[in-house]
């Protein structure tokens, strides 16, 4: 995991390009300031040459095509760098490639041609025909045409790619495609290389060995691992074997680091039947662990398996014959069949995880039955976990020194031991005020999200005054506006896809937005995507938020509730307990459930929505928000179907809890503000007057018959469930939240933007969970 500790505390718009060694300069590119005839040149740093004073680096730089040249020092050059970076790259935390999009205008220079380049950012700059012909000669071909170029020297020959026009056009859709396989690749200010003949040609021309240091460390590993075994040359294929190709892969870092990984072609070989992928823990079961850590005062810290798919052995039957890349190590030429597990193998994943697994069980854990990706181990006075997410690791316990020294002794690479400060797109991050308590939240994915809308529509989410994800009491699925073009429906399908993962890393406050308008993804309108842009804005607004990791338990004293004479209505009736639970180690854990419904929310389907938020103590630890399946006449019904998923999800998570070990106290707490459900589901003499309810309502009643329920009622105002189910003010929504979800604002003020409305309540303290 690349992403370090300063991520969630630093703009990354503010980033700096860090120092690099002199060296490592040579060869990066990058653009020049604008000229008086508004030309803007590509420079290339060529090498070092003699400065005047013995002190100063300097560099000779080429301009365009070459023919211009100039001396730079080395502080001029990383300027360059950097501010290309800060104005281009360095808007969004995702790696850029340098790839022109279309050919804006030409001119002569002496004899030959130049041509005008858009390239991917946004950026125009003048190149030599002859390169860019190289690379993509359908697109220009295109150009000349609609400009009448054909018939000019240093353009004619590109006249017989347009003669056949039924061709012309096949290509011209495979043109963007061909421009990524081929164009010039760059990122950073560095040119990345293709393949290995490439790189070690790039570090031919720049005097250095930065390519060939990189993929030799790559190599190193893979014969370290002893990946491969070597048929010779001219080997016969095994009957059973498919041959694949093997290649290269790179990449650089910001700090102008080169990276190579060895890559298999697992898209070459047929479908077959052993299980394709790892499986992952699940967040619900992160979060709870981490919960659990906080509460009994353990140590949380991450880690990853550096080359962990080389750690185990491959089923497939696939093989290879060696490129050049080999040539160092005696074996180009050879046929190789793949030992281990390549990246880029289809099982590759699958065959690690059951590697994974066989040394945790020898360090003596235990998976979760509730969770195979959680592992438990028993300490006599509490339990030991480990969370997998293929090659992530996160450890709650006593002993983290203990457990990541045992698995270096099992000759595993691991890399960035640490406490967590960004593991699987959650920030976390330990605050003091108003009191001492870890947080969990998707910071630094939001800024990805804003830097993402950016490039979708090349422009900055726009700084407006929004204060609640969508409009209090909209209406979506009555919008007219016309449907969106293909291409915005992409769009479309991309921003809701990244709010469902910002849902999961903890923004509560847009799930009831996220629901209602993922359900237009088949065909959404204008203004479907204008409410979108409305919820970046309020992301924008309020991007610094984080679940709080509130261990202290609640305090139900004033809630009053007797215990009831259920005879035999529901005889005999009582909570499933697991045969099979290990012991409950550590301090106890209490359940809250908070459940609403909202009737009408689709008036198009007359559908209702459901929203359930469950807490373990005072932490929020899974949240759900879903149109219900039937449509309900009246609340009483749709409260009582919200009320009959929630008492099944709480028969979930008591079992989830009871399987990692944790001692449950007491019944769980389950609040909604419906009084006639809540008195019809705790009343044994209550009757039911609808039938089509009849299930919901025997199934709500028989939990609280159980004993493992208590079902009381909670005044609207105060239910954090109504954010799952209605688009509300921002003055509701920051009340229902702020007991929930840690604010990083000064003076109840949420960004640099205050509550809408009266400020009367905003400080008062919430009747269960406090403030």
């Amino acid at each position: 995991m690349e992403i370090s500790s300063y991520a969630e505390a630093v703009d990354l718009s503010f980033i700096k390009l860090p120092t690099v060694d002199p060296l490592a300069v040579i060869g990066r590119t990058f653009l020049m300031a604008r000229e008086v005839d508004g030309s803007v040149h590509r420079a290339e740093v060529m090498r070092r040459v003699e400065s005047i004073d013995d002190e100063t680096e300097q560099y000779l730089v080429h301009l365009g095509d070459g023919k211009r040249q100039e001396i730079m020092t080395y502080d001029a050059i990383v300027e360059a760098i950097d501010k290309q970076l800060t104005t281009e790259a360095e808007k969004t935390d995702e790696e850029r490639l340098w790839i022109f999009k279309e050919v804006v205008g030409h001119r002569k220079n002496g004899r030959t041609w130049d041509v005008r380049m858009k390239w991917e950012d946004d950026s125009e700059t003048w190149e030599p025909l002859g390169v860019i012909w190289k690379s993509d000669p359908v697109t220009l071909a295109a150009y000349a045409k609609e400009h009448d170029l054909l018939k000019l020297d240093g353009w004619k020959r590109l006249r017989h790619y347009v003669k056949n026009e039924k061709k012309f056009k096949r290509q011209m859709k495979q043109v963007k495609l061909n421009s990524m396989r081929h164009g010039p690749r760059i990122k950073f200010g560095v040119r990345i290389p293709r393949d290995h003949r490439e790189a070690l040609e790039f570090d031919k021309k720049m005097g250095n060995t930065l390519w060939r240091d990189c993929t030799k460390v790559e190599m190193d590993k893979t014969y370290e691992y002893k990946t491969f075994e070597s048929l010779g040359k001219g080997g016969r294929k095994p009957k059973d074997h498919t041959m694949i190709r093997v290649h290269l892969v790179y990449d650089v870092k910001q700090d102008g680091r080169r990276k190579a990984r060895l890559v298999a072609g697992g898209h070459m070989t047929g479908p077959n039947t052993d299980t394709y992928y790892s499986s992952v823990v699940s967040l619900r079961a992160m979060r709870m662990m981490i919960f659990l850590a906080e509460l009994n005062g353990m140590e949380l810290i991450s880690a990853d398996i550096g080359n962990a798919y080389l750690e185990a052995y491959t089923d497939e039957k696939v093989c290879f014959i060696a490129g050049h890349e080999f040539k160092d190590y005696g074996h180009e030429g050879h046929l190789m069949l793949i030992v281990k597990a390549l990246y880029g193998l289809k099982t590759s994943g699958a065959r690690f995880h059951e590697k994974f697994a066989e040394t945790m069980y020898q360090l003596g854990f235990m998976p979760s039955k509730a969770d195979s990706d959680v592992w438990m181990k028993d300490c006599k006075d509490h339990w030991e976990y480990v969370c997998t997410w293929v090659d992530d690791l996160l450890y709650a316990g006593h002993n983290g020194k203990v457990f990541y020294d045992a698995l270096r002794k099992l000759k595993y690479q691991l890399k960035g031991v640490s406490e967590p400060t960004y593991h699987l797109g959650g920030d976390f991050k330990r605050v003091t005020e108003p009191e001492s308590m870890l947080t969990w939240g998707a910071q630094t994915y939001v800024k990805r999200m804003l830097a993402g809308y950016e490039e979708l529509f090349g422009e900055p989410v726009p700084k407006r005054e929004v204060h609640a994800p969508l409009e209090p009491g909209d209406h979506p699925e009555i919008d007219d506006t016309p449907l969106l073009d293909m291409e915005d429906v992409k769009k479309y399908w991309q921003m809701i896809g990244e709010m469902q993962w910002a849902v999961a890393l903890g923004r509560i406050d847009i799930i009831a937005a996220t629901v209602t308008m993922a359900r237009f993804r088949p065909a959404p309108r204008q203004g479907h995507l204008k409410r979108l842009k409305r919820v970046y804005c309020f992301l924008r607004n309020y991007k610094k938020t984080a679940i709080k990791f509130n261990t202290e338990m609640p305090d139900y004293s004033n809630y009053k509730v007797e215990k009831k004479n259920w005879g035999h209505i529901y005889h005999p009736c009582q909570e499933e307990i697991p045969e099979d639970m290990p012991e409950p180690r550590g301090k106890p854990v209490m359940t809250t459930t908070f459940v609403d419904a909202n009737l009408l929310h689709d008036v198009i389907t007359g559908r209702s929505c459901t929203g359930i938020i469950h807490l373990l103590n005072k932490t929020p630890i899974d949240w759900f928000s879903k149109r219900q399946n039937t449509v309900e006449t009246a609340t009483y019904g749709s409260e009582f179907v919200a009320a009959r998923t929630a008492v099944d999800q709480i028969v979930d998570l008591r079992y989830t809890l009871r399987m990692l070990g944790v001692p449950l106290i007491g019944p769980s707490w389950l609040f909604g503000d419906n009084l006639s459900v809540v008195n019809s589901s705790t009343m044994p003499s209550g009757k039911l007057l609808k039938r089509q309810n009849i299930l919901n309502y025997h199934r709500v009643r028989e939990a609280q018959a159980a004993g493992f329920i208590n079902f009381v009622h909670i005044d609207g105002k105060n239910n954090p469930a109504d954010i799952c189910t209605k688009h509300t003010s921002s003055r509701e929504w920051y009340e229902l939240m702020k007991p929930l979800i840690f604010w990083r604002a000064r003076n109840d003020t949420l960004g640099s933007h205050r509550i809408e409305g009266s400020d009367k309540r905003v400080n008062s303290r919430h009747p269960i969970l406090g403030s």
